[in-house]
């Protein structure tokens, strides 16, 4: 690899790569030692292609969920099946992997600058600033960077902008799937509300059971498909239809909603 090259945010991939294995090695044990991270359909990330492929997920913590799927997929993509044992593969890591950001998260202290060269997409949030609500228009700049990094590789996108369940999934993301067509493929996570605080950095409680569900690739008709069943078929898939709320106890729900409330109170 040149040590000049860049990829197309004018990011060096030599130091994006020494920026990966370094993290990665950082974080591992958050994973696969202080918690055990259970991983299931990691065998369809190996049937992807290339680029264009864009991963929809429910949101938990600010950098840990991101970073536990770096790992899943750099880890089945060489040869892996459903663990992340022998951070070997961090050694030749897929460099074209993005995700996307706020960009006032990204710019709140030295970590989040580093992750964000090693692969954040930063957008500026249209509903929400400095913890506040807002409604601002939606800046073509940052469509055009998530069309950018697709064209370029995989992109990681967690449609519902919070980290708070049972939100609704923001039209955008329809609105990027229907512009670019890309492979979409949803992921489900658990276990890093109560393993990790908001930001994902400190360890809250360690013997989590975390877990991680790879699901098929979605089937959308880009043509046809109107923008609210996109939306619809997002909320199914990372399990955050409000339907869903009907069969989970309602125990479950509050104490969700308390863990909610203490967490914003920490952060």
């Amino acid at each position: 690899m040149s040590l000049f090259k860049k990829n197309p945010f004018g990011h060096y991939l030599f130091l994006k790569l020494w920026l990966i294995r370094i993290a990665g090695l950082m974080t591992h044990r958050r994973f696969k030692g202080f918690n055990d991270l259970q991983i299931h359909g990691s065998e369809i990330l190996k049937n992807l292609p290339e680029k264009n492929v864009l991963f929809v997920s429910n949101h938990q913590t600010y950098f840990a969920d991101v970073a536990a799927m770096l790992h899943v997929f750099n880890a089945s993509l060489s040869g892996r099946d459903d663990s992340i044992k022998n951070v070997g593969y961090l050694w030749r890591p897929k460099l074209n992997i993005y995700f996307v950001a706020a960009k006032e998260t990204m710019k709140a202290g030295l970590l989040p600058k580093i992750l964000a060269y090693a692969g954040s997409v930063s957008i500026e949030r249209t509903w929400r600033e400095k913890g506040k609500e807002v409604n601002k228009q939606v800046k073509m700049s940052d469509v055009s960077n998530i069309t950018k990094a697709l064209n370029d590789g995989w992109v990681i996108t967690f449609p519902q902008g919070t980290t708070k369940p049972w939100r609704p999934i923001r039209r955008g993301t329809a609105h990027i799937i229907k512009k670019n067509k890309p492979v979409v493929v949803p992921i489900v996570i658990d276990g890093f509300r109560r393993s990790f605080d908001k930001k994902g950095i400190r360890i809250k409680k360690r013997g989590i059971l975390q877990s991680m569900e790879i699901k098929p690739p979605l089937d959308i008709d880009y043509e046809n498909d109107t923008m609210d069943e996109i939306v619809e078929k997002l909320e199914y898939a990372i399990e955050q239809h409000p339907s869903f709320l009907k069969v989970i106890p309602t125990s479950a729900i509050q104490s969700e909603e308390e863990l909610n409330k203490e967490r914003e109170w920490r952060y």
